[in-house]
C-alpha cells in the first residue's frame, strides 16, 4: 500500500517539474511551400514516367532488345537450377 502511494507522489513531483519545462519548447513541423510545376511537370511524349512508357511499338532496335531479353531470362531460367542441383551434389560428395 505504502509503496504505491510513493510511486504516485514521484510521479506528481515529475509531472508538476516537468510542466514549466514542456510549456516553453513546442513542438511542430515545419517545411518550405510546395514549388508547382506547370501541368505534370514533364509533358515531353516519350518522357520516362509518361502513359507510353511501355509502349512497345515506339521502341528503338524493338527485335533485337526484346530477343536479348528474352534469351536473358530463359538463359538465367535454366541456368540457375542446374547450377544448385550441382552445386548442392558437390556439397554431398564431399561430406
Amino acid at each position: 500500500m505504502s509503496l504505491s502511494s510513493g510511486m504516485r507522489t514521484c510521479a506528481k513531483v515529475l509531472m508538476s517539474s516537468e510542466a514549466p519545462l514542456s510549456k516553453s519548447a513546442t513542438r511542430g513541423f515545419h517545411s518550405t511551400g510546395v514549388k508547382r510545376m506547370g501541368g505534370h511537370g514533364h509533358d515531353e511524349p516519350f518522357y520516362m514516367h509518361s502513359k507510353h512508357m511501355y509502349n512497345l511499338d515506339m521502341m528503338k532496335h524493338q527485335a533485337l532488345k526484346m530477343s536479348l531479353g528474352v534469351f536473358t531470362a530463359f538463359s538465367i531460367g535454366v541456368a540457375v537450377p542446374v547450377y544448385a542441383v550441382i552445386f548442392q551434389q558437390k556439397k554431398t560428395a564431399s561430406g
